[in-house]
């Protein structure tokens, strides 16, 4: 197995997956050069989460390429495989802490199941992590008691515990409240900067991610449909990304499903 290449830390080539018979990525092209922050943005079962499932491992594509780090995820047997998911990080969309743990413990799960790091120097590691995510105050705390914001960065804090160099972010935003959006996007951008992460965020929501990503790239039809800078999508006109960008109700997607003629269907027999 070869290393990577000095730029990009992940290669996606001609890349075919779905369920069943049902195509969901169908010759998909995606690079993706160490130290960014890129944005998987697109429509509800255009593939994205079944993107960084496919980059962990957890499902192998039908056809084509996917590569980290210079390795062929597909081909890696289990050893290799979880050697590569240790150097993964990922945030799930509501955190997924452990609810009878408390956050210093969730934080210290990954040192004491992958690590043989003495209790003393987990203990430091893991106010280390709290401290990078303001929460060191917190860490005797439960998760139920916890607000919404507080436990995804408690959960992004256990991420980067091992200090991966892959981030992967499952809608890292949803149900937060605008402070916290704000809170999670900056924590994003600064550790990546900090640690030397690349971060690969699955999302909808375009002010946050427009804020923080290098790239941002649009899935339709089950590939790349556009590879653009956040200031390349506030100036498009494309009438796809508008209506994306704008939460337009009918356009290119269309609010109807197809169907015929209304009056036609009204008047036909039953």
């Amino acid at each position: 197995m070869t290393a990577g290449s000095e730029t990009d830390l992940i290669t996606l080539r001609d890349v075919r997956f779905g369920y069943t018979d049902r195509a969901v990525l169908d010759g998909l092209n995606l690079t993706v050069p160490r130290g960014q922050i890129l944005a998987i943005m697109g429509g509800s079962g255009s593939g994205k989460t079944s993107l960084l499932s496919l980059l962990s491992g957890r499902n192998k594509i039908w056809s084509g390429s996917v590569k980290v780090d210079g390795l062929e995820v597909g081909s890696l047997n289990r050893r290799a495989l979880y050697d590569l998911r240790a150097r993964m990080g990922m945030l799930f969309q509501f955190g997924a802490l452990f609810t009878d743990l408390s956050v210093f413990d969730n934080i210290a799960f990954p040192y004491r199941e992958k690590t043989d790091l003495p209790e003393p120097v987990i203990r430091d590691l893991v106010l280390m992590k709290l401290e990078a995510v303001g929460l060191r105050g917190a860490a005797r705390l439960m998760p139920s008691q916890l607000s919404g914001g507080m436990a995804r960065r408690v959960a992004l804090a256990r991420a980067i515990a091992l200090d991966p160099m892959l981030m992967m972010y499952d809608e890292p935003f949803t149900g937060l409240d605008p402070i916290s959006i704000g809170i999670v996007g900056q924590l994003i951008q600064r550790l990546n900067a900090t640690f030397g992460l690349t971060s690969i965020i699955v999302t909808h929501d375009l002010t946050e991610t427009l804020r923080i990503a290098h790239r941002v790239v649009i899935i339709s039809e089950g590939k790349v449909y556009r590879d653009l800078t956040p200031a390349d999508v506030r100036e498009s006109q494309d009438p796809f990304i508008r209506q994306f960008a704008d939460g337009l109700p009918d356009g290119p997607v269309p609010f109807h499903v197809a169907a015929p003629p209304y009056a036609e269907e009204l008047l036909s027999a039953p």
